[in-house]
């Protein structure tokens, strides 16, 4: 029995079953739990004033595990029946309950699959937000591929797996979505790649999750908390329907409530590293005294880093004076360091050092852009669009992100959705022409050049039913095959922003137009480069200024950028900044 989406949709059912767990998180901060302390502030002692991070640890910081069974439609035979199982039994009753008509015929088809869906709600999200949903077909069973499927709506709920049977909780999410097949997967694994895949963006959230401060509980009172929570709300305001209030709330005698300041809305690693860094009571002569002491600090170094986050939590006058002192030294580290601090204090002068950083030194990369992208400055804004010509595709790419971040509604970059299936931009400028997809976050196609065209002869596949064919003459026709009898065609040139927008035009969604990019530059077709989710790492090693640039500006590769600096002796310790590690 083969029901397409819209037919499957109106029987008004979910299947799924979900798993709520506490994942790992990336960062060198929080990792090995969240009651772990920052190394880097307890390496500083300065003259005994006492830190928020003295007495509090970071909570809801962890990404939460959801996990769903869920079935996965129009498979056009790649499907399976599914074998006996908890999860068989579980989506059966659920379809039952729901009064799905003939749920057993709809497993038994081979348009059809059972599948497992994992995605993880990231810290401080709120209820709306989009994330993640990982897809894959049970270990045991026999589907030959989900190209093409498309996952109906499974709602995202606690799990146990008790006497043999699954046990629902919580609603805590939704999934729902296209499924994308690893743009990047090597053909001759095609049965490990094509039973496995994401839906960009699948997930939406149903409940917000709170962020906060646990008290030690050596430290518990109300008197700590009241003022922990009155030493951030004096540094720290936001609006909320027009008012202004501080972002900290005492709620009891162990915990402080958080909301995310907008500046440090797309890093919120650093947005907690600099809150644990206020103090918490301190006398003008010893603000003084420690300010002296940091400024010596942020001169060196191996405690430039830390120092910056100290100067950036005290945030006045005389903070940003020590740390323009920084951007003087010869040191590119302390440069570095003290440009950073001073983009979130939105300050000009830091926007040479962050452009510099980001174009020449991959350990710095991803944070000079969020730091560039979370300022208020047109300069800011003008040194990421000369970024955007970089021949570095992840400098670029990055430059991109970080643009779309600071105004998602600049003419430059804003795009338009395609189908209702995806972000499509295209970005005139100097530089190499590229495509960039990606495979994780927002389903998005970038054109890096406008004009690129596809070279023929060429035959592409988009999907299990969408042919791009280019053999004869100078024409492309995109065609799609609803039946034997049905056929709906496209006649376009070769510029591929035509070609991509014919395959949307005939009914093709995200995962149909990266598998004709991929193909096609597989096959020779697709001239300019092709990227995927070339965003700048973390966990880079910084040694000393990088001597592989190219001064012919040829095209580097993001592998290449991802090798430069393997000396072990210095390490950039910072978590990635959810820009580029987050769906947007």
């Amino acid at each position: 029995m083969r029901l397409n989406r819209n037919e499957i949709g109106r029987l008004s059912w979910a299947a799924a079953v979900v798993s709520l767990a506490c994942g790992g998180c990336a960062s060198m901060l929080f990792r090995g739990g969240e009651k772990e302390t920052d190394a880097a502030l307890e390496e500083l002692t300065e003259n005994e004033t006492p830190l928020v991070g003295d007495y509090a640890y970071p909570w809801g910081t962890h990404p939460e595990k959801v996990e769903a069974v869920a079935l996965c439609i129009g498979l056009d035979g790649t499907g399976e029946d599914p074998p006996q199982s908890p999860q068989r039994a579980a989506m059966l009753d659920d379809m039952q309950r729901r009064n799905v008509p003939k749920p057993n015929e709809l497993l038994r088809s081979r348009d059809n699959a059972l599948v497992l869906l994992r995605g993880f709600l990231p810290p401080g999200a709120q209820k709306g937000d989009k994330f993640d949903i990982e897809v894959r077909t049970p270990t045991r069973s026999d589907a030959k591929s989900l190209r093409g499927g498309y996952v109906l709506s499974a709602r995202m709920t606690q799990l146990a797996a008790l006497g043999g049977q699954i046990r629902e909780g919580r609603v805590l999410a939704e999934a729902e979505g296209a499924v994308l097949i690893d743009p990047s997967s090597d053909e001759e694994d095609a049965l490990a790649a094509h039973t496995q895949g994401r839906i960009l963006g699948g997930g939406t959230v149903l409940k917000s999750r709170d962020l906060g401060l646990m008290i030690g509980e050596a430290h518990q009172s109300f008197h700590l908390v009241q003022s922990i929570a009155a030493s951030i709300n004096k540094r720290f305001q936001s609006y909320d329907e027009g008012r202004k209030q501080g972002v900290a709330e005492a709620k009891n005698f162990g915990f402080v409530r958080l909301r995310v300041h907008p500046r440090y809305k797309d890093n919120l690693p650093r947005y907690v590293k600099v809150v644990r860094a206020l103090s918490v009571r301190e006398t003008p002569a010893a603000m003084q005294e420690r300010l002296q002491l940091l400024e010596t600090q942020l001169l060196d170094p191996l405690t430039s880093a830390t120092a910056a986050v100290r100067l950036e939590a005290i945030g006045d006058e005389s903070a940003i004076k020590r740390l323009r002192a920084g951007l003087e030294s010869a040191d590119p580290e302390v440069r570095f360091y003290s440009a950073e601090a001073l983009a979130y204090l939105d300050q000009t002068d830091c926007v040479e050092a962050l452009a510099e950083a980001a174009r020449d030194e991959p350990a710095f990369r991803a944070y000079a852009l969020v730091a560039l992208s979370a300022m208020d400055d047109v300069v800011a804004y003008d040194a990421l669009r000369s970024l955007l010509d970089s021949p570095s595709a992840e400098t670029r790419y990055g430059a991109f992100r970080a643009l779309w971040a600071m105004n998602p509604s600049d003419p430059m970059i804003r795009g338009e959705q395609l189908g209702g299936s995806f972000a499509y931009h295209v970005i005139d400028g100097g530089g190499p022409p590229m495509v960039h997809v990606t495979r994780t976050g927002r389903p998005e196609v970038v054109l890096f050049g406008g004009g690129q065209n596809l070279r023929l002869p060429l035959v592409l596949d988009a999907g299990t039913s969408i042919l791009v064919n280019g053999l004869e003459g100078d024409e492309i026709t995109v065609s799609r095959f609803r039946d034997r009898r049905s056929t709906l065609r496209r006649a376009v040139s070769t510029d591929l922003d035509g070609v991509i927008r014919a395959i949307v035009e005939v009914g093709g969604e995200y995962p149909d137009v990266v598998q004709a990019l991929q193909q096609a530059k597989r096959d020779g077709a697709l001239e300019g480069r092709l990227a995927v989710d070339a965003v700048p790492q973390d966990g880079r090693v910084y040694d000393g200024p990088s001597e592989q640039a190219d001064p012919q500006g040829a095209e580097v590769d993001a592998d290449l950028d991802a090798s430069l600096g393997t000396d072990e002796s210095y390490r950039v310790s910072n978590p990635l900044p959810d820009l580029f590690s987050k769906k947007r």
